[in-house]
């Protein structure tokens, strides 16, 4: 049993894909989902880690979830339901939202994870594609001070 923090990184775009690898170049126990399976395959030989068909089962056993996906659909999607993120989570983890997504979504999905016992933090990104490859993106966070 390792005692790094284990991350799920949910997302492998175009800034999903580096700012996980600048984890994983860490030494964090990495686990990988994106809705293109190859993609996760192809981040898991480049970086390490494991991958995993579903949301729910990437978030499974990890201390901090992190999405970052296309907009607020998308993000339902993977955090909500059966197969989202919520259904994986132990209690006490914390997500870690990336997505651009609206403020009305954000204070949802907090009272979803509180009821659930998780943390949540919003927490766009900014510096494009370049930023995300350099590991010099801004972060502006928002969510309960305890949880950050």
């Amino acid at each position: 049993m390792s005692n790094q923090a284990a991350v799920a990184f949910i997302g492998l775009g175009v800034m999903g894909y580096p700012m996980a690898g600048h984890l994983a170049s860490n030494n964090l126990e990495m686990r990988v989902y994106n809705r293109t399976g190859g993609k996760s395959d192809r981040w898991a030989i480049e970086y390490g880690g494991d991958t995993f068909l579903t949301p729910a089962e990437a978030a499974h056993g990890a201390d901090y979830v992190m999405t970052c996906v296309g907009n607020d659909d998308d993000l339902r999607s993977v955090v909500l339901g059966d197969h989202g993120v919520f259904a994986g989570m132990k209690e006490g983890s914390v997500l870690i939202d990336h997505t651009t997504t609206s403020a009305l979504l954000a204070r949802e999905l907090a009272e979803t994870a509180a009821g659930r016992g998780l943390g949540f933090l919003d927490a766009p990104v900014s510096g494009g594609q370049a930023g995300a490859e350099n590991g010099t993106l801004t972060i502006m966070v928002g969510g309960n001070e305890e949880t950050f």
